[in-house]
């Protein structure tokens, strides 16, 4: 009579211990759960800084002006032919911002101008800061010679005006949105390559790099799982900063009339106004709302720039 009792006995912790084991989170769900409360620290913090939210409160705007475009104001708001006023009639109730020189309401060409000049800016910036980074780790991780050739190369690059490498570029190239992109995303990199370059040597001197490297970690594996997280908040934080620069440099050339002239975009407003004698005129509402956005989107991704750099290393001491 004793023998099943004592087996019952003997069974139950074990049962216990199975669901224990099956409640216990695995792997997947504790590195979730890390980011989860990392993402949430960072939005903690990043409330702090006013200005930064001021500057995310305005890019979501500009965002969802921009994806809300084609039922706000319709694709054929940039048409000639169907234009529905007169050339270059002033601000009223039916045109708030007034309508260009043919006739184009301006504040539907400004709304649909901010797909354009965001996504060239930030295209830009993905391409400037991505050549950036693999520079700049490769050059930190494996020295010697290949880190001389890459930093005089940077160095060049840092030397040359920005603007002007971009306009021969530009020139040179078919007039499109992928030669501006190109043109920006070619000439802007040098400065993220030198910050991250000085990002990598400072985290291959830590300890746990020789450990790897003693374990058998191969050049790829020190690069992508110990070198790059570390240097991914320096990224962020200077994707952020350069998005502003990208969009202020695809105004200057679409101002040039380097941009596509089939797209509308800020800067091309800016230049199609130049063209069309607003400045001597005083045709002020052709030239002014375009500007304005264009100051505002770069402040925004200025302020949030800050923001984001300040959250990631305090020690910076940005004022908030």
């Amino acid at each position: 009579m004793t023998t099943p009792s004592t087996e019952t006995t003997g069974t139950a912790p074990a049962a216990e211990n199975t669901g224990t084991d099956a409640a216990a989170p695995g792997p997947r769900a504790l590195a979730r759960r890390r980011r989860r409360a990392s993402a949430a620290r960072f939005w903690k913090e990043y409330r702090r800084h006013r200005a930064g939210v001021v500057g995310l409160a305005a890019l979501v705007l500009f965002a969802l002006v921009a994806l809300t475009a084609p039922l706000t104001v319709g694709s054929d708001v940039a048409s000639v032919t169907d234009a529905p006023g007169r050339p270059l009639q002033s601000p009223s109730a039916h045109f708030p911002l007034g309508t260009d020189q043919f006739g184009r309401n301006l504040l539907g060409l400004v709304v649909w101008g901010s797909r354009v000049s965001l996504l060239v800016g930030l295209l830009a910036a993905v391409l400037s800061v991505a050549i950036g980074a693999l520079i700049g780790i490769t050059a930190g991780h494996f020295r010697g010679w290949y880190a001389t050739v890459m930093m005089r190369v940077t160095d060049w690059f840092l030397v040359m005006p920005t603007l002007v490498l971009a306009i021969a570029l530009a020139t040179v190239m078919s007039r499109s949105l992928g030669t501006i992109v190109l043109a920006i995303g070619v000439t802007t990199w040098p400065t993220t390559a030198r910050l991250v370059r000085a990002q990598t040597l400072a985290v291959e001197s830590r300890p746990y790099i020789e450990r790897a490297k003693a374990l058998g970690g191969g050049h790829w594996h020190i690069m992508s799982r110990h070198v790059l997280p570390n240097v991914m908040p320096l990224v962020l934080a200077q994707t952020t900063l350069i998005i502003s620069s990208a969009i202020l440099a695809e105004a200057t050339l679409a101002f040039l009339g380097l941009g596509d002239p089939t797209v509308v975009s800020w800067g091309g407003l800016l230049q199609d106004a130049r063209e069309a004698g607003a400045v001597s005129s005083g045709d002020w509402w052709y030239l002014v709302p375009p500007g304005i956005a264009i100051a505002v989107v770069a402040l925004a991704f200025t302020l949030c720039g800050r923001a984001v750099e300040a959250v990631l290393n305090p020690r910076l001491g940005v004022s908030r």
